[in-house]
């Protein structure tokens, strides 16, 4: 995608219906759904923010697995952000301070890491919730 604002719900939405088409459809899935579409919109806006100037395009990855679910967006800026603490004086500068607790809250992992180009790929990896027959 562009690293345009349009991007963030077009991403959002193109995540969801994928999550959706593959069956994680039902209150079984509505958390992790829910996690995951907060976790890209975070992540795709940040990289339209912080990362445009370097990177015209970002890429959005989703990877399903049997046991778990990965997010990823790459820039091409080589800039590792970091999770900001919790300042009560500042608006903004902590989606990725967000990131990190819904992902360790829903008993993920997420990191940054740089890509072969020079860039930078941020992800969150979730648990699927195990099925009735687990």
């Amino acid at each position: 995608m562009p690293a345009t604002e349009a991007s963030v719900p077009l991403t959002r939405h193109a995540v969801r219906d994928r999550l959706l088409a593959q069956g994680m459809t039902g209150v079984r899935y509505q958390e992790l759904v829910d996690d995951l579409l907060l976790i890209v919109s975070e992540l795709v806006s940040n990289a339209v923010t912080h990362a445009a100037e370097l990177s015209p395009e970002v890429v959005t990855e989703l990877s399903l697995r049997r046991a778990w679910v990965r997010v990823s967006v790459e820039d091409g800026d080589p800039y590792r952000p970091k999770a900001l603490e919790n300042d009560t004086g500042r608006t903004g500068g902590r989606g990725l301070l967000l990131v990190k607790s819904v992902t360790l809250q829903a008993g993920g992992v997420c990191d940054v890491e740089d890509t072969g180009e020079g860039g930078k790929v941020i992800w969150a990896s979730l648990p699927v919730p195990p099925g009735p027959d687990h």
